[in-house]
């Protein structure tokens, strides 16, 4: 009966052990998800200011080019000929 109880006695250690663990990595696996979401949020805030430099560039390259600078006249007439015809289409499904 004393084995009994010893090995009773071992299995709760066991498992006050195994609660123990799982409770820890709970809260790691809590806090690592915390930290994915934040890290997203920042991917996603430098995502949109990336977006937003680059059509700013793009922006001062078209007015480069309309005052005059060589570098980037082809672009700009490409990029506006391509506005237009998407003005066009849009005319298009507009009058159907």
């Amino acid at each position: 009966m004393s084995d009994l109880t010893e090995i009773v006695d071992i299995l709760e250690g066991r498992i006050k052990e195994l609660l123990q663990k799982h409770n820890v990595l709970e809260q790691k696996q809590h806090n690592l998800q915390e930290e994915l979401m934040l890290l997203r949020a920042e991917k996603q805030e430098l995502q949109n200011g990336l977006e937003a430099s680059e059509n700013r560039v793009q922006t001062l390259k078209a007015a480069n080019a309309l005052l005059g600078s060589n570098e980037y006249k082809k672009e700009t007439k490409l990029k506006i000929n391509g506005l237009i015809r998407e003005i066009d289409q849009c005319i298009v499904h507009l009058s159907e």
